[in-house]
């Protein structure tokens, strides 16, 4: 099954940029995404397991890494990328 996902990072810290950034990047190393970005929120698509695996070790690792944040995210099924 496909899924899409739109995801939008809040860190509780003044310096925001850095890890909305590096949350990106750490999704862009991994495998069979389709990832594309803009100045409100990310999207995710691709196979619904690849999918929630890459976004359970990107919040985790994000998480651990910068501490308090705020994630917000939509789920649909299927392939709605542009």
């Amino acid at each position: 099954m496909k899924l899409s996902v739109e995801i939008s990072k809040y860190p509780l810290a003044e310096d925001y940029k850095g890890p909305i950034q590096a949350f990106i990047d750490e999704l862009a190393q991994q495998a069979g995404l389709h990832i594309i970005t803009n100045t409100m929120s990310t999207q995710i698509f691709g196979d619904y397991d690849e999918v929630m695996q890459a976004l359970q070790h990107c919040m985790r690792w994000s998480m651990q890494t910068y501490g308090k944040l705020v994630f917000v995210c939509k789920f649909i099924p299927g392939d709605l990328r542009p």
